[in-house]
């Protein structure tokens, strides 16, 4: 059994761990960033980046690759059927860039993990966290124990040890930090399509009609996202099943008709929120420390953000500063994540409203939101993510 003695240990190559670690070697650190699976994502996922996103990512010269890949939505449209409730237009936002970019997730893992090698780092594949010793105080490092692919068992003590696993988080359930929210009842259809659409505008479009929500969103080469509120949900839907929700609920007078499914599968949303993202030295980072509907786009961005300023922080300490910028950054990432899971779950509740009185007076006051001053750039703002600079 080999033992190895590190600065960080990061355990999670997602778009969480991967920013963390192409950012510390950025700054001159060498991570060992382990992961689970051997293979690499090819599905779409996440494909919203924001504004502050893309910001953050500058100095880390992987802000250009993903803008040469991706589609820029330059606004989001709250709709029955053809009526218009609300416009957001991103084009007022005061940033470089006033848009939202929309790009598959397996292709900014992929931009991620190539500015991570070009800086020198690499990503461990086949390596399964199994347990945790120490950590839980400031004075001592912690013990990570993993086997390899095969069974090999490993070990490491890591100065820091930062999860960025996801939701279902091994080192946060192994350090004991609680996690507390709840499941949402609604069952959600997720889809790829190939359209035949005459809307060409590349904006987003969230449908409100009687049977759900239906929201439809461009994405490069010509693809659509689908996302809708099915229960029960097929397992796979079919073409034939999203095109019933696009007849159902979508546009009347340009229909769009699915010409072909890249890929679909249904998904249930979660609001989870960490006691804490620091507990000594375990520091928890993107799904691991929060969890929420994806209404926003949210998720994959606030990840992001917490691991550039999590690397920051970390050069600060193990240069020889005070632990006490792990404290502010604990503190200001908790206070954004509480933000993010909040404001997602207000939309859920608002945009899944069942009953047809409820729906009627939801549909009356966001178009009555719409036409006020100030309320369209505001929510711009919000969904950016600029109010987190």
């Amino acid at each position: 059994m080999a033992e190895l003695q590190q600065d960080v240990v990061i355990v999670g190559a997602g778009p969480t761990g991967l920013t963390l670690a192409a950012e510390l070697w950025r700054l001159g650190l060498h991570p060992l960033l382990l992961e689970r699976e051997t293979s690499r994502p090819i599905t779409s996922r996440a494909i919203a980046i924001h504004a502050r996103t893309l910001e953050v990512l500058e100095e880390l010269e992987v802000t250009q690759p993903l803008l040469s890949e991706g589609l820029k939505l330059l606004g989001f449209q709250i709709r029955e059927h053809d009526r218009t409730l609300m416009a957001i237009h991103f084009d007022g936002l005061k940033t470089r860039y006033p848009f939202v970019l929309s790009c598959p997730q397996n292709r900014t893992e992929e931009i991620l993990r190539e500015r991570l090698e070009a800086l020198g780092g690499s990503v461990q594949t086949g390596c399964t966290v199994t347990g945790l010793a120490g950590g839980n105080s400031d004075e001592n490092g912690v013990e990570v124990r993993y086997t390899r692919e095969g069974g090999q068992p490993e070990v490491t003590c890591a100065d820091w040890l930062v999860a960025c696993d996801g939701q279902h988080s091994v080192v946060r359930q192994s350090a004991a930090i609680p996690y507390e929210g709840s499941d949402y009842d609604e069952s959600f259809v997720l889809a790829d399509v190939v359209l035949d659409w005459e809307e060409t505008q590349p904006e987003g479009s969230m449908f409100l009609a009687r049977q759900g929500i239906l929201l439809i969103a461009p994405l490069p080469g010509s693809h659509y996202r689908l996302i809708a509120v099915m229960d029960p949900a097929p397992e796979r839907p079919s073409l034939e099943d999203l095109q019933r929700l696009l007849d159902e609920r979508g546009p009347r007078q340009h229909r769009a008709t699915v010409r072909s499914v890249t890929w679909s599968s249904r998904f249930r949303i979660h609001h989870y929120l960490a006691s804490t993202p620091r507990q000594g030295r375990i520091l928890l980072a993107g799904d691991a420390a929060h969890v929420h509907s994806p209404a926003g786009g949210q998720g994959m961005n606030t990840g992001i953000q917490d691991a550039v300023s999590l690397a920051t922080a970390l050069r600060e300490v193990l240069g020889g500063g005070d632990e006490g910028a792990l404290d502010a950054w604990a503190t200001e990432r908790h206070e954004i994540a509480r933000s993010v899971v909040k404001m997602t779950d207000q939309l859920t509740r608002v945009a899944t409203v069942s009953s047809a009185p409820g729906r009627m007076l939801r549909n009356a006051m966001i178009a009555l939101l719409g036409h006020m001053p100030g309320v369209e750039h505001l929510m711009a703002e919000k969904l950016s993510e600029l109010q987190n600079r």
